[in-house]
């Protein structure tokens, strides 16, 4: 894959006050995007409260794509019902990326990105030196929905070979 940067490890923790869309309660699984890629959660049953705690790794190109979130509700019998989305900026997570971070303490903050209109974001997320790579925690609050968040963290992987950031 040409232009590739490196990977962008998401832990998809867990969903909060999440919109109901079933009467026991919904059967919610999270969808990631990032350009053409796309990779998704297992099914959490009957909870608006769901805990993944699962890593989805998209490898990150240059110029560097938005990361898309979309939440559902698993239907049997009909289409999955939409839950949500949201959508994450990881340009400041990249320029972390690129900094050269070898003088600063593990677990230092880098940079925090506050929540805006031209964000999802649902509190302040830190970027940060965390055993010896860049992570960011992000709260964010789905769009096109009643209620809900979605608590990720992302976390920078390097790989041999790639295109010098």
């Amino acid at each position: 894959m040409e232009n590739v940067l490196g990977l962008l490890r998401v832990r998809v923790q867990r969903g909060v006050n999440l919109a109901s869309r079933d009467a026991g309660g919904s059967d919610a699984y999270v969808v990631l995007r990032m350009g053409d890629q796309k990779l998704k959660t297992s099914v959490k049953k009957n909870s608006l409260n769901p805990e993944w705690n699962e890593d989805l790794t998209l490898c990150v190109t240059d110029p560097i794509q938005p990361l898309k979130l979309e939440v559902y509700d698993k239907d049997t019998f009909t289409p999955d019902d939409i839950m949500g989305d949201a959508e994450l900026d990881i340009r400041p997570f990249m320029d972390a990326v690129k900094m050269d971070l070898s003088g600063i303490p593990n677990v230092t903050t880098i940079t925090t990105v506050r929540p805006s209109r031209q964000n999802c974001l649902a509190d302040d997320s830190h970027i940060s030196r965390k055993d010896g790579t860049v992570a960011q925690d992000v709260v964010l609050r789905l769009r096109n929905v009643e209620s809900g968040e979605v608590e990720l963290q992302l976390l920078w992987v390097n790989i041999p070979h790639a295109q010098d950031i």
